[in-house]
C-alpha cells in the first residue's frame, strides 16, 4: 500500500489595487500668483485711464484684486472690460534651473496702493520695468536712490486722488513726464543725464485734488550706469 504524499498548500496572491489618479483642479480654483494679480491690476488701471471705471469703482476692484486667493476670484473683476478679452491669460514660462532653491522670477510690474494710508518702496530693491502707484486719501513714496536698475527704461504710472505720490531719484538719471493734474499738481521736471548709458525714468499719469512729484536727491548717484 503506497503512502500518499501531502499536497502543498499554495497561497493565492491578493489582487493588486490600481492607483486612482486625483481629479484635476478646475482652472478657477487654482491659486492666484503675483503675476496673475499684476495682470488684473494693469487692466483695471487702463480702464480707469480710459474712463471705463470711476475712481471709487477702481479702488474697490483693486482692493479685491489683492485679497483674491484664486484665479476664479480675479476673472470676474475684469469680465466687463474689453482689455480682459484681448489680453487673455499668458502661459507661464518654463522656470530656469537655479539649483535647490528653485526659480526666483519677479513679475514684470510692481504695484503700490495707498487708500487712507501709506505705501513705500525704499532701500535696496529691484526696480521692475513698470511700477503702478495709486493713492486715494493716502500717500505713496517710491525711493530709487539705492535701487537696483535692471532695465534701460522704467515707467512709473501714477494716479493720485486726494492723495500724493513722491518719487525720489538719483541725480544722474534721465527723468521725463507725461501727465497732468485737475485741481492738483503734476510736478515732473524733465532732466537729461549727460551719460547716454544712464537709465531713463518715465513718469505718466494724472492727479485729481492730489499731487505727484519727482525729487532729484543731491549726493545720491547711481554708480554703475551699465548694470542693466
Amino acid at each position: 500500500m503506497t503512502e500518499q504524499q501531502p499536497v502543498p498548500l499554495t497561497k493565492t496572491a491578493a489582487p493588486t489595487k490600481t492607483a486612482v489618479a486625483p481629479a484635476p483642479v478646475p482652472a478657477g480654483e487654482l491659486r492666484a500668483s503675483d503675476a496673475d494679480r499684476d495682470r488684473i491690476a494693469d487692466i483695471l488701471r487702463e480702464a480707469l485711464a480710459e474712463g471705463r471705471l470711476d475712481p471709487e469703482e477702481h479702488a474697490d476692484r483693486i482692493d479685491a484684486v489683492y485679497r483674491a486667493k484664486t484665479v476664479g476670484e480675479l476673472d470676474p473683476l475684469v469680465r466687463d472690460l474689453p482689455a480682459a478679452a484681448a489680453a487673455g491669460r499668458a502661459a507661464a514660462p518654463a522656470p530656469a534651473d537655479l539649483g535647490p532653491w528653485g526659480p526666483r522670477a519677479l513679475p514684470a510690474s510692481d504695484n503700490l496702493m495707498a487708500v487712507f494710508g501709506g505705501a513705500a518702496r525704499k532701500g535696496r530693491w529691484r526696480v521692475r520695468r513698470t511700477t503702478n502707484a495709486f493713492a486715494l486719501f493716502g500717500g505713496v513714496e517710491i525711493d530709487l536712490t539705492e535701487a537696483l536698475f535692471e532695465h534701460r527704461e522704467i515707467v512709473i504710472n501714477v494716479c493720485a486722488i486726494f492723495g500724493g505720490v513722491e518719487i525720489k531719484v538719483p541725480e544722474n538719471v534721465t527723468v521725463s513726464g507725461d501727465g497732468g493734474g485737475i485741481f492738483g499738481g503734476f510736478d515732473i521736471k524733465t532732466f537729461e543725464s549727460p551719460d547716454p548709458d544712464a537709465p531713463a525714468i518715465v513718469v505718466r499719469g494724472f492727479t485729481v485734488f492730489g499731487g505727484a512729484e519727482v525729487k532729484r536727491k543731491r549726493g545720491k548717484r547711481l554708480k554703475n550706469l551699465r548694470s542693466y
